[in-house]
């Protein structure tokens, strides 16, 4: 070897071991579903970049898995619940979301979410108690000496470590109900004005009746988690740390919110320094697909392929539906890739294929893509922004009915509601959004928003992680709102002294209107009585 390479290599192996040496040590919060797919894409990029990366695992979890292969390692814990008592609550749930909920009054629907909420909660003190209550695995993060914990709260006590452990705080998220997290917790202001409730099913542009409706739903929403969910974790965090804690003030002290949204796909609203939009972060340039799924989709011919799932919760949908649903594709020019794992519907037709598993992002990135069926699920949402297809959407729990108005009210979908959609109203719906120009002309305007931007959602995710790790935390981007009561954020402190200034000047102003009053009249008497 060279005198020149040999140098060039020295170089290099400097710069590597360098770039190890500095290098953070992250621990990362247990999470579930969706919100893990999201994780994972960041933890992945900061192990590349030197970061050692430990991911805190329950020993019950429907999708984190400690033994497959990774590239970061993983801190196991132990949970007194089993996995079927899991998967049971969870598909207690979904049939409420999915069947129950459109035959309920508003008074049924919120007396069995509240009871669905409750029981939540408790799985998830049970997961709590799993981390904070063992004193091998406290023992274990300690000695460990993190210099970052990142978060998604949709399971609750990441603060309360952090605190513990005296380490930075980054969230991730998408949102929280009616935005209680980051209004009360984080002081994001929302006014419900021109700001929808997250999960209202309202746009940014509202009429007088909606307004009052989102003045109402984000009252209602904060009394039904303040009743449910603070109450009862305000006794947890107390008792762990031994004098009374407020969980959302522990919560507000989060460093940075990472917000899996953006202008894109959410509705023009304030936000603050320590908020950022990174929405899309799984989101990435389609590969090839296999080899059979690639002659199928070439055989659609000029018409082109419609990729439809439900997502990987829903594994089974009713007889009925599935027929009726098969039906509807069976009448439309394009094939249809379905993910599917039940059993085949009697009416499907020849242009459909159905799948246990599909690969949606390189489907939906390839050019012979017409349309999108979705649930309405915040990823695969994303990955139709990010290729501009349009979509039909089957909502059908959680932030999905929501995400949804978003998209039909930027133009690129239409909604259509499982439980009450006919053969015809699929079917129309699938040939409107492919036939009607607007709808890919929206989409793909919402794809250039997502890409015009200066760097792209993963690396800004990345990017302030590590600013969090450098600077010892972010609290310098924190408002001072955090430090204020109520009635001070809201000047009511400020309003009553000078609506008590200006009563105390009006009452001066009377009394000494008054006082002249009695003088000048007295004065008239008097000469009144020397003239006579």
């Amino acid at each position: 070897m060279k005198l020149g390479e040999r140098f060039s290599v020295c170089i290099l192996l400097v710069l590597c071991v360098t770039w190890s040496a500095d290098g953070g040590n992250i621990l990362v919060w247990y999470t579930e579903g969706s919100h893990w797919i999201n994780m994972k894409p960041v933890l992945e990029t900061l192990v590349d970049r030197g970061h050692q990366v430990t991911v805190l695992v329950p020993s019950t979890s429907m999708f984190m898995n400690k033994s497959e292969s990774s590239r970061f390692s993983y801190e196991p814990f132990n949970v007194s619940f089993s996995l079927e008592e899991m998967v049971d609550f969870f598909n207690e749930y979904l049939y409420f979301s999915m069947y129950e909920i459109d035959h309920m009054s508003y008074f049924q629907i919120y007396m069995r979410y509240m009871e669905l909420m409750t029981t939540d909660l408790q799985y998830s003190l049970k997961y709590l108690d799993g981390v904070l209550k063992s004193e091998t695995t406290m023992k274990r993060l300690k000695e460990r000496k993190y210099d970052l914990l990142l978060a998604d709260p949709i399971y609750p006590g990441s603060d309360l470590t952090a605190d513990i452990l005296g380490l930075p705080l980054v969230f991730s998220l998408r949102f929280s109900m009616a935005h209680n997290w980051e209004r009360l917790c984080g002081q994001l202001p929302a006014p419900p004005s021109f700001v929808p409730g997250a999960m209202s099913k309202l746009t940014d542009k509202m009429d007088f009746m909606e307004r009052v409706w989102n003045f109402l739903f984000y009252a209602l929403q904060d009394a039904v988690i303040d009743y449910i969910s603070w109450n009862e974790l305000d006794k947890y965090y107390s008792e762990v740390k031994g004098k009374p804690t407020s969980a959302c003030e522990m919560m507000g002290r989060a460093d940075i919110w990472l917000m899996r949204t953006y202008w894109d796909f959410d509705f023009p609203h304030p936000f603050l320094p320590n908020f950022k939009f990174v929405g899309g972060i799984h989101c990435r340039p389609a590969k090839p697909l296999p080899k059979d799924m690639e002659e199928f989709v070439q055989s659609s011919g000029d018409a082109g392929i419609v990729v439809f799932t439900l997502g990987s919760f829903i594994t089974n949908i009713t007889m009925e539906k599935a027929n009726m649903i098969a039906s509807a594709l069976a009448q439309i020019p394009q094939k249809v890739l379905w993910r599917y794992s039940g059993e085949k519907p009697e009416t499907l037709g020849a242009n459909t294929r159905l799948y246990n598993w599909i690969p949606q992002n390189d489907l939906l990135g390839h050019p012979k893509t017409r349309a999108f069926i979705t649930h309405g699920g915040t990823n695969g949402i994303y990955e139709a922004i990010y290729h501009g297809v349009p979509m039909v959407g089957i909502p059908m729990f959680a932030d999905q009915p929501d995400n949804m108005v978003h998209m039909k009210a930027k133009g690129a979908a239409i909604i259509t509601d499982l439980n009450f959609m006919t053969t015809e109203d699929l079917r129309d719906a699938i040939n409107t959004v492919i036939n009607d120009k607007s709808y890919k002309e929206n989409a793909m305007r919402l794809s250039s928003i997502h890409h015009d931007r200066p760097v792209s959602p993963l690396d800004e995710s990345v990017f302030w992680i590590e600013f969090t790790m450098r600077n010892k935390g972010a609290q310098h981007l924190r408002v001072q709102a955090h430090e204020l009561t109520w009635y001070q954020y809201h000047s009511l402190d400020v309003l009553v002294f000078l609506l008590t200034m200006v009563l105390l000047l009006i009452i001066i102003f009377i009394k000494t209107c008054r006082f002249c009053l009695r003088v000048c009249c007295g004065r008239r008497r008097k000469t009144k009585r020397k003239a006579e």
